[in-house]
């Protein structure tokens, strides 16, 4: 993490949408912690986030919209193009891993579902109780 220079980041500030992100300064730092940001630093300490940081803030949020965690996303992050496209052959097989996981998911909550829709499709019973 380098010290940056002020005026290389003339947007920056700890803002709630920290440098056109969108995402609040809170997440940024939560981002930062688990290794999926690194921004540059002022001499001030503030955190000083690049262009190139929005656009990895933005690769984030759609990958965990995509249901990855956020330790997939720290693998998959360095092997993807910025529209998203794989380059390393390894993170294809994890990412078709997440996929049947995902669709596991998928097939259990519909399951949930149809049950559901069993019970509720019943008629409505009264329930009385004898006070004798």
């Amino acid at each position: 993490m380098a010290i940056a220079d002020p005026s290389e980041y003339p947007t920056i500030a700890n803002s709630p949408s920290a440098a056109g992100t969108g995402a609040r300064e809170r997440l940024l730092r939560y981002y930062e912690d688990q290794g999926l940001l690194r921004p540059d630093r002022l001499a001030s300490g503030y955190r000083a986030y690049a262009e190139s940081d929005v656009e990895v803030v933005g690769r984030i949020r759609e990958l965990l919209a995509a249901g990855l965690s956020t330790a997939t996303i720290g693998r998959v992050l360095p092997c993807v193009t910025e529209d998203l496209a794989p380059t390393c052959p390894v993170l294809v097989d994890e990412l078709h891993q997440e996929r049947e996981r995902i669709s596991s998911s998928i097939a259990a909550l519909e399951e949930s579902r149809q049950l559901l829709d069993r019970v509720l499709s019943k008629p409505l019973v009264s329930s009385v109780t004898d006070s004798a």
